[in-house]
């Protein structure tokens, strides 16, 4: 019973640097991308949607997907899908990309707006940092509460004895 006071704020957690990760990964792409200088007109390949939820009674979500297509400056067609494009972008439409060079091109069809990728980055970050916070002082407390009430010790192995109503505690 007691791992399972350990095991989900573990989990919870991992969950939570898992996520911090992949949102500072992408935060980086796009400042790379942004930063590079390196820009080119690209073409909407294909829009389509996603949806989730739905079933007893949840909210739906939609999520809208542009593929694109560029040609590189080294003259690589680079093809790249992206959430949560603007609704005004259709099949066929030309966009200006911005993208950086390397093994794998990273490109993002999003104007630059830094100012606000890094608020948002701190606001998610600082709301994962007080989740964290609270599973580790959570585990901390649970730990600390079962060492001083002997829960999870395996039972009582006190030498504390009771004689004719008289506790009695022999010295170490």
């Amino acid at each position: 019973m007691e791992l399972f006071f350990y095991l989900v704020p573990s989990l919870i957690l991992a969950l939570v640097l898992f996520f911090a990760y992949r949102l500072l990964r992408r935060a980086m792409q796009l400042r790379r991308a942004w930063n590079s200088g390196l820009t080119a007109e690209a073409r909407c390949l294909r829009v389509y949607t996603t949806t989730h939820g739905g079933g007893s009674d949840t909210s739906v979500s939609t999520t809208l997907h542009h593929v694109y297509e560029f040609t590189a400056r080294d003259g690589r067609a680079v093809r790249f899908e992206e959430e949560d494009g603007p609704g005004t972008v259709l099949e066929g439409d030309f966009v200006t990309v911005y993208y950086a060079e390397g093994a794998t091109v990273i490109a993002t069809a999003k104007a630059p707006r830094r100012t606000a990728l890094a608020a948002s980055m701190i606001g998610v970050l600082a709301f994962l940092g007080v989740v964290a916070g609270f599973c580790i002082a959570f585990m901390i407390t649970f730990h600390q509460a079962s060492d001083e009430f002997g829960w999870g010790d395996g039972g009582d192995t006190s030498t504390t004895v009771v004689i004719d109503g008289v506790t009695v505690t022999p010295e170490p």
